[in-house]
């Protein structure tokens, strides 16, 4: 049995706040837009809505060969934006004077922004031979 590290435990935390995020997203998504007649609508927006959630699934899968500090960033972002788009997609945050799918068509977009921002800075490695060549 492997000992549980506090890695370990973040790395097991970020993984179920990916997985809840995900379905918790697509269940507010759903219920929000319970009257769409329009299959396409509703399938642009399954889409929009979890492509976050699969780019940082995909973000974690490569980040195995990544620095450990570079995968802990990963594990809080991934907390990060699961929660805030709960939140945003729950309605706890409306901004006042929006139509319901504005929620749903800026919180997927700021994600991106920001797993675009973080992860690249993120995984930039210091120079190991000091300028040496």
């Amino acid at each position: 049995m492997k000992k549980l590290t506090g890695h370990n435990l973040l790395h097991t935390i970020a993984l179920v706040a990916l997985f809840a995020g995900a379905i918790g997203s697509l269940f507010l998504m759903f219920a929000a837009g319970h009257n769409q007649k329009s299959i396409l609508l509703i399938v642009l927006f399954t889409g929009w809505v979890l492509s976050p959630f699969m780019g940082l699934f995909i973000a974690e899968m490569i980040s195995k060969r990544w620095l450990p500090k570079t995968r802990l960033a990963i594990f809080w972002l991934i907390i990060f934006i699961a929660l805030a788009s709960l939140i945003f997609y729950s309605g706890a945050l409306n901004v006042p004077g929006t139509k319901p799918a504005f929620k749903f068509l800026i919180v997927p977009l700021i994600s991106w922004i920001l797993i675009l921002v973080i992860v690249p800075i993120k995984r930039k490695r210091p120079n190991i031979n000091n300028g040496k060549n």
